[in-house]
């Protein structure tokens, strides 16, 4: 599937103490780069959250943020009765030998080892909740990035639409490109013999007439036939739109695919690096064709697809 890498997601889970918030900011990278946000109290989630992100995501910079809030009565501690009843008792078999210890203070009793732990967060239950939004936010954050790939693809599919009109055009012009360029053959040969024999055919031999037409029709074939440069651009935007095609096959088949790929990672791979890589041979063709050009319109044509091209590498790099 055409996913983007740019995307946003949030989602809350509550739980009896409290509740968890959590985002993900995705934007462009080469790999998949994960950056965490976490408060202390909820720093064992690292772990859990990078495995969770990394077999769903390939790509981007990812910034997980944390945060919980406690409810209210939550945050007021309470003293065990039983605990305090003992504690009464052991100071007064400590007064009959030293009567003059104070009792303790009521901040102290909260701190009091054993004791201050009691209204501490439960990490399982906390944990369980920040994975809970965890999982929401990533649906969130893939189908945003589902949606805005979509768009890309769209944006891409128009330009490759655009460049198999100018390869059209450009295999409409061949007949008369190679008309043109058999008169422009003609009459160079006809100055070149006449330069390298000014005296007229009547000294030169067949065997050296022969190679000088060989050698002129070599150097023709070579400049003007396009048509392999041609053949291969179509090659390429039908794999192009093969690609871009994948994300409603892989909506079809979600269900056969999820089956085969337990990881959840996508098992064609990187959308983004193989369209990095397909731009790369589109570019080399349209540099030969222009290199190759032998009128204006050729010329034009070349640079009109190279400027396609960009554009196109331009939205892929926003895919993951």
């Amino acid at each position: 599937m055409i996913r983007s890498m740019t995307a946003f997601g949030s989602a809350r889970a509550d739980l009896e103490q409290g509740s968890v918030a959590l985002e993900f900011r995705s934007v462009n990278s080469r790999f998949l780069d994960l950056h965490f946000r976490l408060p202390d109290d909820l720093r064992h989630l690292e772990s859990p959250l990078r495995e969770l992100l990394t077999t769903q995501l390939g790509r981007g910079k990812v910034e997980i943020r944390v945060s919980y809030t406690r409810n209210a009565d939550t945050d007021v501690p309470r003293l065990d009765p039983a605990w305090l009843q003992a504690l009464a008792e052991q100071l007064e078999a400590a007064r009959r030998v030293l009567p003059e210890i104070a009792p303790p203070r009521l901040a102290e009793l909260y701190n009091w080892p054993g004791q201050r732990n009691n209204d501490a967060m439960d990490p399982q239950a906390w944990g369980a909740a920040g994975m809970e939004a965890a999982r929401q936010a990533l649906t969130q954050l893939q189908d945003t990035r589902a949606r805005e790939g979509q768009r890309l693809a769209e944006v891409m599919r128009e330009c490759a639409a655009g460049m198999e009109q100018i390869v059209a055009d450009v295999e409409r012009l061949l007949p008369q490109l190679l008309a043109d360029h058999r008169e422009k053959l003609a009459t160079k040969l006809r100055e070149s013999v006449e330069s390298a024999f000014p005296g007229g055919f009547t000294h030169i031999g067949g065997a050296e007439l022969s190679e000088r037409l060989a050698q002129e029709a070599t150097l023709f074939a070579l400049r003007i036939d396009v048509a392999e440069e041609l053949a291969r651009l179509r090659s390429h935007l039908a794999e192009l739109n093969h690609i871009l095609g994948a994300g409603d096959d892989a909506r079809a088949g979600k269900d056969k695919n999820d089956k085969n790929d337990k990881s959840g990672k996508r098992a064609t791979g990187s959308a983004g690096k193989r369209l990095d890589f397909l731009f790369q041979e589109m570019n080399r063709e349209a540099n030969t064709l222009g290199s190759k050009a032998g009128n204006v319109e050729v010329t034009r044509a070349a640079m009109d697809l190279k400027l396609l091209i960009e554009q196109m590498r331009e939205q892929a790099a926003n895919i993951e």
